[in-house]
């Protein structure tokens, strides 16, 4: 029987972030899950359809901060087990598709209120452990954000479902809002396991089913949220979960005419690619498949002559060095007034050198470790370049030996167009230019000009002559721009992320915007009395 009413979700409210503070029960659980977790070796297989495959082709779950230290192993899928996830995902959405709306979302709900509960510390612990996260850190993303998602989520879904077009005395227009006609593709990065949780179930939500390629550097985070959707009832088929590698699974499923879309966050050249061949393709697929992607950044904080100094400073040490500078969003890049330069320099400096780098177990950690030694690698080789070509005012060392250690970096550039003021380097590094007090409006041209990427930004002022000015020759460098505060940090049905230009199609996630593209709207109408003579009034004889 359907259900006869119209259903509410519960009015979503941000997760509360828990403090985990000396004595406090969270901060117990939690420790006693990081001790368990840490000795368990998971062996985690692909999972097409609800069904366990291992293929014995198997790569190791490292710590990042402690490398020889193996905490399990996933199993990658070949060629056949791609074309068995599309068989899966065809399969599971004739159900899937026809659920009423609200019963999706009561998954969804149910989910965020297990990983609220009885999953959060093991959430919290996999990433700590898996993707070298501190304490807070993992609580604001692998437990709160996600949260936040799977709540969010609901509530946008039912803002769209209820808009529906105007009907008169005589005709009644309905807006039907159906799932995309094949399976959506998501592809999700090591940095933030809540996106592992959200451009699956994004899709999902509103009735596809879904082909998940986790990054094989948050493999542990990634077989957790698997297994917590499994608990709240997700049937199987719906998301489908298969590890391997990057290319070859997605030369196969972009070459299946039954791709819907993709739902990407990564590198700004893997989607760059990957939209190439969808358009080589095009002609190919049955629909053409809708392209969501959150890539790259080389986000910048500019401080007028009207700064504070010590909110600044504080800006640019949160903002560039929490998690290891691995946000999409991280601080990278500063343009700092010459008046203002020594003291802002003076007190970053004094608090990176008290900046703990560590074990992640270890709660007065403020950075892990770099994901893993591709990272570790590519950073050491900015590092190189800087003390040749430019300044270190701090830091600008690293280790391999333990676990994948950069220590927290300050470089002062030559010039505004020196290249760790344009490339992303994903990691802690911070390049600041000091700019002539008197080059305000020039200097906001040029950031608006140096880097092909637009994903956040944010201005320090204390005079709004200046915050408007920043504003308007910025409207287009930042999807996510902040007054007076780091550019990290957005916050689900606050601040809807995302950027433009090279970091993105900017269709901002954790909002209504990013569950449009996943729909394929249908419009009805209903005529209570069709006319029956095929004639008009005016062609009446005179």
């Amino acid at each position: 029987m359907s259900f006869n009413g119209i259903p509410r979700v519960p009015q979503p409210i941000n997760d509360f972030n828990r403090s985990y503070l000396p004595g406090s029960p969270e901060r117990a659980e939690l420790k006693k899950r990081l001790k368990e977790m840490a000795a368990e070796r998971v062996d985690i297989p692909i999972v097409i359809g609800g069904r366990e495959i291992r293929t014995g082709r198997t790569q190791p779950v490292v710590m990042p901060h402690n490398h020889r230290h193996v905490l399990g192993e996933w199993h990658a899928a070949g060629p056949e087990h791609v074309q068995q996830a599309i068989a899966a995902a065809a399969e599971a959405r004739h159900e899937w598709a026809s659920w009423a709306w609200h019963e999706r979302a009561a998954v969804m709900l149910r989910a965020a209120e297990l990983l609220n509960t009885t999953w959060r510390a093991t959430m919290n612990a996999a990433t700590m452990l898996g993707q070298s996260k501190n304490v807070f850190q993992a609580e604001i993303d692998a437990a709160a954000e996600m949260v936040d998602f799977w709540r969010f989520n609901p509530y946008f879904a039912q803002q769209l479902y209820e808009e529906q077009p105007l009907s008169t005395s005589a005709a009644w227009n309905a807006l039907e809002y159906r799932p995309l006609e094949g399976f959506v593709y998501a592809v999700t990065p090591f940095n933030f396991t809540s996106i592992g949780g959200n451009l699956p179930t994004a899709p999902a939500l509103m009735g596809n089913t879904v082909i998940w390629k986790p990054a094989s550097s948050a493999m542990l985070s990634g077989y957790y949220i698997l297994r917590l959707l499994e608990a709240a009832g997700m049937p199987p088929g719906v998301i489908n979960f298969v590890p391997g590698n990057a290319v070859e699974i997605s030369n196969i499923l972009l070459d299946s005419p039954d791709l819907g879309g993709i739902h990407f966050t990564g590198s700004t050249a893997v989607f760059q690619s990957m939209w190439t061949k969808v358009g080589q393709h095009v002609a190919h697929y049955k629909s053409y498949p809708r392209l969501v992607g959150e890539t790259g950044g080389k986000d910048f904080i500019v401080a007028h002559p009207s700064a504070d100094v010590q909110e600044l400073a504080v800006a640019i040490v949160r903002g560039g060095f929490e998690y290891q500078g691995q946000k999409c969003s991280a601080a990278s890049r500063i343009y700092i007034p010459q008046s203002l330069w020594p003291g802002v320099k003076d007190r970053v400096v004094a608090m990176m050198r008290d900046i703990k780098v560590g074990d992640v177990a270890d709660f007065r950690t403020f950075m892990g470790a770099v994901i893993d030694r591709k990272s570790f690698e590519k950073i050491s080789g900015y590092l190189a370049d800087a003390r040749k070509n430019a300044t270190i005012i701090e830091g600008g060392t690293a280790s391999d030996e333990t676990g994948y250690f950069v220590t927290p970096t300050l470089v002062q550039a030559p010039e505004p167009g020196y290249r760790l003021m344009c490339e992303e380097i994903f990691g802690p590094v911070v390049t600041a230019y000091p700019y002539a007090d008197d080059a305000w409006l020039e200097t906001l041209s040029v950031i608006d000009r140096t880097s092909p990427y637009a994903l956040t930004g944010a201005v320090f002022a204390r005079e709004r002559r200046a915050v408007r000015e920043a504003m308007q020759a910025l409207r287009h460098a930042a999807g996510n721009f902040y007054i007076n505060d780091k550019p990290t940090g957005a916050v689900v049905g606050q601040q809807p992320f995302g950027g433009a230009r090279a970091s993105g199609t900017n269709d901002k996630a954790g909002s209504k915007i990013n569950l449009l593209r996943w729909v394929s709207a249908r419009t009805t109408k209903e005529t209570f009395s069709p006319p029956r003579d095929y004639k008009y009034p005016y062609m009446t004889e005179e």
